[in-house]
């Protein structure tokens, strides 16, 4: 049985599970413009973290997190990941601010990807993450600082919680579900 798992992951054939963010019907649009669905995604290792691009307090150590991580994976797998930050706030991160923060950020490589949604389909995504987020002031949001890994099959499998925390563990839970 183990063996056929194996398999599955390696050619993404298959059903996909209960637990796969895939069957999400929700669009999304990325920082080029293109509307997608998670199941695009299918087949690679997913990163995912939730911020907003004005935030002044914790995504900028999200976004630093987010850039440690992939600086630490071997180059030979970082085509099998794709790094996705999902923005809170789709009124102010149109697609044209999301590509101008990934510039800004050096994160517009091929493995980065940034979207938006509407506010409903934010709300479903988050709570999927176990993230939980609100609106304090006109441009501020209280939110939780997690990033979270998916597997190819888009099942989660690891969450790392907090700010500046050791990412270790991410880092190879990351390149494990990759190989």
């Amino acid at each position: 049985m183990q063996s056929c798992v194996k398999t599955e992951k390696v050619t993404n054939d298959g059903p996909i599970s209960d637990l796969s963010i895939y069957n999400l019907p929700s669009q999304w649009t990325n920082q080029d413009g293109k509307n997608i669905v998670m199941k695009d995604l299918k087949g690679k290792v997913l990163v995912m973290v939730m911020i907003y691009t004005s935030c002044k307090a914790a995504c900028p150590r999200l976004v630093a997190d987010m850039r440690n991580i992939e600086s630490r994976l071997p180059e030979e797998i970082k085509d099998r990941v794709k790094l996705v930050l999902i923005s809170i706030d789709p009124e102010v991160d149109t697609p044209k601010r999301l590509k101008a923060f990934a510039i800004e950020n050096k994160m517009d490589a091929p493995q980065w990807e940034f979207l938006r949604s509407t506010q409903d389909n934010t709300r479903e995504f988050a709570a999927v993450l176990a993230v939980n987020y609100k609106k304090i002031a006109p441009l501020d949001f209280s939110h939780s600082n997690i990033i979270s890994v998916f597997n190819t099959q888009g099942e989660l499998v690891f969450q790392q919680e907090g700010l500046g925390v050791n990412s270790d563990a991410t880092v190879n839970k990351i390149i494990d579900e990759a190989k």
